[in-house]
């Protein structure tokens, strides 16, 4: 099994019970991608100013930003547009596959201005970062719609709506 490692910085987490959230997501990912047992994810719950600094000191990025990713592992396949390769199954040694960090500000209001609900954005949003740890980017249109669809279809079975259908004036 792969677990969850907490941390949480901001206490307005402590209501979204952001570890079960997270470990329901990894168990998705996990089983999907065929992703061998026994690593560890370390998911950070923390504010914009927090996410700031670590946009600032690994993206060069003095903002705020909803999600962070930071993998222990590259994956990234040679070829755009192609699945990204397994992570080494965990030893004695090495265990982390990598961290996750999310921003309470930006995704209450991202998740306000998109109509969603706020569980259901912070969930797309570890699965976003899940996916990153993994080698999936989206640094290319093919990239992009090969990271997208696979969210979509792991968003399914975990009941949330597709994020990238156009929101529609009622």
């Amino acid at each position: 099994m792969t677990r969850i490692a907490l941390v949480v910085e901001d206490a307005r987490w402590e209501e979204l019970r952001l570890a079960p959230l997270g470990q329901s997501v990894l168990d998705a990912v996990v089983a999907r991608l065929k992703v061998p047992d026994g690593f560890e994810v370390s998911l950070l719950g923390c504010d914009d100013a927090q996410i700031t600094e670590l946009n600032r000191a690994f993206r060069g990025k003095a903002q705020p930003t909803n999600v962070l990713s930071w993998s222990a592992f590259d994956l990234t396949p040679l070829t755009q547009g192609e699945v990204p390769g397994t992570p080494p199954a965990p030893d004695d040694f090495e265990d982390s596959l990598g961290d996750i960090a999310v921003a309470y500000e930006t995704c209450t209001r991202e998740a306000g201005e998109q109509s969603k609900s706020f569980e259901a954005h912070i969930t797309h949003l570890i699965l976003h970062g899940a996916l990153h740890l993994l080698g999936y980017d989206h640094e290319t249109e093919a990239d992009a719609a090969l990271m997208e669809n696979l969210e979509r279809e792991i968003l399914a079975q975990l009941g949330v709506a597709d994020p990238y259908l156009e929101q529609r004036p009622a």
